[in-house]
């Protein structure tokens, strides 16, 4: 396999200039670091035998940074009856390896993906709760053990969670790109099961990714600047500020526009700003003070 020709526009498509940069030790970085000459040489192959879980992250992500130690935290415990790790975790640092990114389809950080025979298996994007990042990694280990690859774990709960036929077909379908097949094969799977709470997360991803598709990150987010009264302007700003982890500034970028609104716009927004909490850890502080926020801005 062999990597493509860098597209022109993919430094626009990963911006992530407007980020903190919070200081990393490369030397610290846990599991094996992907890059350009041992993608295929080396990490591609281990997939025929054992399930790589890939995060693609950046320094300048906090939220990239935080899920790097949750990763490495369930990749260091989830250990077979052998002692052997269950999974391998690698990392891609998409500053610094753009083309491994664009084979990957990395379009916004951070964000999981699964190796399973040299195939891209789509995970989750931005820092989802940590019994939901349990379930996907079982569901994938279960399902990669059913191709031959690895083995299930047996320790992490009573028992043993399929994926459901739906959730198959929106994992196909992201692996293809195909986000809009994906979408519907979520809305299937919460038309038959209302209360499913990955669906549920699955279909806010795949509509993420589809409104952001084929914007420009720089010029989106300088043309919301300059006319902060444009709805779909602020929508989309929002939009890829929480794709590149700046939910802070995507929040405060809704709620300002909500404040001053008249009631129509004013309830569009509010309803997109409930979907976007959908795309955020619970436990994170800044969605509390967004709540809050939101709820001054509207009482």
């Amino acid at each position: 396999m062999s990597l493509p020709p860098l597209p022109k526009n993919f430094a626009s498509a990963v911006d992530l200039s407007s980020l903190g940069k919070p200081k990393v030790d490369a030397a610290k970085i846990p599991g094996i670091a992907i890059r350009e000459e041992n993608f295929a040489k080396d990490v591609l192959p281990i997939s025929s035998k054992k399930v790589v879980i890939v995060l693609c992250w950046s320094p300048r992500s906090s939220q990239a940074i935080e899920l790097l130690e949750v990763m490495d935290k369930f990749n260091q415990s989830d250990l077979l009856e052998d002692g052997e790790p269950a999974w391998v975790f690698a990392t891609v640092n998409v500053d610094e390896e753009p083309k491994v990114s664009q084979v990957l389809q990395v379009k916004s950080v951070p964000l999981v993906i699964a190796l399973i025979q040299e195939q891209l298996v789509p995970l989750f994007e931005s820092v989802p709760a940590k019994d939901q990042i349990r379930l996907v990694i079982d569901k994938v280990l279960s399902l990669a053990s059913e191709r031959g690859v690895g083995k299930a774990l047996t320790n992490t709960g009573p028992s043993e969670i399929p994926l459901e036929p739906e959730e198959i077909e929106a994992m196909a379908a992201m692996e293809k790109g195909d986000y809009r097949s994906a979408k519907l094969s979520y809305e299937k799977l919460l038309a038959r099961k209302p209360g499913e709470n990955m669906a549920k997360l699955g279909l806010a991803q795949t509509q993420l990714l589809i409104r952001i598709e084929g914007l420009n990150p720089q010029d989106t987010l300088a043309k919301a600047n300059a006319n902060k009264s444009d709805l779909a302007l602020v929508i989309s700003a929002a939009d890829i500020e929480i794709a590149t982890g700046q939910n802070k500034a995507a929040f405060d970028r809704l709620i300002s526009f909500i404040k001053v609104a008249e009631s129509d716009e004013k309830k569009s927004a509010r309803e997109h700003l409930l979907e976007l909490f959908i795309l955020v850890d619970p436990g994170d502080p800044e969605l509390a003070k967004a709540r809050q926020n939101l709820a001054s801005a509207l009482f």
